[in-house]
């Protein structure tokens, strides 16, 4: 069944040079536009700054420093009235030899950097998935109208007949009643779908940034058969959705977050041991200064220093050994944060694929329904012709060929929204997934 899109009269009517768009074209928009994967960007950016600003207490920390100063004594004494004045610079250098916790925070930078990188991945995966439902949720809604006006022409002409077999004394005047009311109901849905359609829209505006072109639809389901298995590989193999467990183990993005963290965790033990640990830097320093009085210069001194400090922090009241339990403590809610992630990640792993499995059996029984209500609502139509069957029959059966539509529709949609979210369950979800369901999609003609 071939779905068109329908641009309704909702303020969003498109101009004669307005393009059709698929996914991947949304989804560029998106990459361009996107509020909150903008806000990750930043944070991205952000985070990276942790290992330079790391790395500066290992590198030399040079300072400059001067002064003037001007007295000026009155006394009641005589000649007791003096002035004098002095100034100096200064400039000086500090070299890290030997820091223990300024290395350990730089390891610890380096795997903050990693985090901030699974972070910006995983809000990219967000972006995709996000886009793809969104972009959906509009063509479903789109569906839902085109099956809703369908129907309502089916029961205008079952009104109409209706009304002409009562004028005529064939029918009762309940055939009527209840093809006027099964009118009226269509007509309410049709307007909820409407808005439903709209309030969509805006949604997938928001991650645009823009109201969107028109949607390609999907194709036949011919045409998407043929594409099926490249999007999702191995779904009907033995042991497979363990399979994918496993691999959501190894590359889910929130496990990769949260081993980084542990990571850190164990890093932040010797950190706090540190603080028994002595420090050796090198210094020199050079100052100049000169002194007056009465205007007279006194002296010019000169100082240059050159030499090796050394510091061993030898009892703090027992805050390192604090820090050290505390350190021990977070390492262990660490641990368990990461067994937490990996057993969502591979929960995430198999719900994801029973849902693409669940939709791909779905889709072909559905497929099935729709031919079989089809069949049974012309043999009812026939019943009415001979005798056997009611008016009433004929919208029943209508009303059964539009649910197997329309839940038809939402399955195969289902489909390749639980395809996506079982790759992004396992860390591979990509822009080039969007680009192969790309391929079962089509521009509708309401665009060409």
């Amino acid at each position: 069944m071939q779905l068109k899109p329908l641009i309704l009269a909702l303020g969003i009517a498109l101009s004669p040079a307005s393009q059709a768009a698929n996914l991947g074209d949304i989804y560029r928009e998106a990459l361009a536009n996107d509020t909150q994967y903008a806000a990750a960007r930043a944070a991205y950016q952000a985070g990276l700054e942790a290992l330079p600003q790391a790395r500066a207490a290992l590198l030399p920390n040079v300072n400059a420093d001067g002064n003037a100063r001007y007295n000026d004594v009155r006394t009641s004494l005589p000649n007791g009235d003096t002035s004098s004045g002095n100034s100096a610079l200064g400039i000086s250098a500090t070299q890290p030899l030997y820091d223990k916790a300024s290395s350990v925070l730089v390891d610890q930078a380096e795997e903050q950097v990693k985090i901030v990188g699974k972070q910006l991945e995983l809000a990219g995966q967000d972006l995709i998935l996000r886009t793809a439902r969104a972009y959906f949720d509009v063509l479903q809604a789109q569906d839902n109208i085109i099956l809703i006006r369908s129907q309502k022409a089916a029961i205008t002409e079952e009104l109409a007949a209706a009304k002409r077999n009562f004028e005529v004394g064939t029918a009762t005047i309940l055939d009527t009643q209840e093809a006027q009311a099964r009118f009226d109901l269509t007509t309410s849905q049709e307007i909820a779908e409407e808005n439903a359609l709209n309030i969509r829209l805006r949604a997938l505006e928001r991650i645009i940034g823009k109201p969107p072109a028109a949607l390609d639809t999907l194709a036949d389901k011919t045409e998407q058969a043929a594409l099926i298995d490249p999007i999702i590989r191995k779904l009907s193999e033995a042991h497979a959705m363990d399979e994918w467990a496993a691999r959501a183990e190894e590359g889910n993005l929130n496990v990769a977050i949260q081993r980084y963290t542990k990571t850190i965790a164990d890093q932040q033990i010797e950190l706090s041991r540190a603080g028994h640990y002595p420090t050796v830097d090198a210094v020199a320093s050079y100052r100049y200064g000169r002194n007056q009085s009465l205007g007279v210069t006194l002296a010019d001194i000169n100082t240059a220093l050159v030499g090796v400090e050394f510091n061993l922090p030898i009892y703090q009241g027992g805050l390192v050994n604090s820090r050290v339990r505390q350190a021990v403590a977070n390492q262990e809610k660490a641990r368990e944060d990461l067994n937490t992630a990996l057993r969502e990640a591979t929960l995430n792993a198999r719900q994801a694929y029973l849902n693409t499995t669940s939709a791909d059996a779905q889709v072909q029984a559905l497929e099935r329904s729709v031919a079989s209500t089809k069949l049974q609502l012309e043999s009812t139509r026939l019943g009415v012709q001979v005798g056997v069957r009611t008016s009433l029959d004929v919208l029943n059966a209508q009303q059964q060929v539009f649910s197997a539509e329309q839940r038809l529709a939402t399955a195969r949609y289902d489909f390749f929204l639980a395809g996506l979210s079982l790759k992004a369950a396992v860390g591979t979800l990509t822009a080039d997934d969007l680009t192969t369901i790309d391929k079962v999609l089509r521009p509708s003609t309401a665009t060409q």
